[in-house]
């Protein structure tokens, strides 16, 4: 199983990214999806999570601000990062659940300048 993550970047308060994850040797229209991230000297945190039916929850923090969405056709999960914020700035990691196994991609640096 591989998950490779894109779109991280330098971004002003305010601004917008998306980020995306292509996964490959997974079966992943069955499996749910999400995206995590964790910030220094923080723990690592769930940001928002897609179930295989396509259904999203997200922490508070990032509500109204950020949309998780699905495309089974490329085995793609994405995140939509709009009025971003300082407190934003962290390590996106994905990550893909199929029964009781989880995997991870590798992180991409978010960084919101204030």
């Amino acid at each position: 199983v591989q998950l490779q993550a894109s779109g991280g970047g330098l971004v002003q308060a305010g601004g917008s990214l998306r980020l995306s994850c292509a996964a490959s040797g997974i079966l992943f229209r069955v499996s749910a999806a999400g995206w995590y991230r964790q910030a220094p000297g923080k723990q690592r945190e769930l940001v928002a999570r897609i179930t295989s039916s396509g259904r999203p929850n997200y922490v508070d923090s990032v509500k109204g601000r950020f949309t998780i969405s699905r495309d089974n056709a490329k085995n793609t999960v994405y995140l939509q990062m709009n009025s971003l914020k300082a407190e934003d700035t962290a390590d996106y990691y994905c990550n893909v659940e199929f029964g009781r196994s989880q995997y991870w991609g590798q992180g991409t640096l978010v960084t919101v300048s204030s």
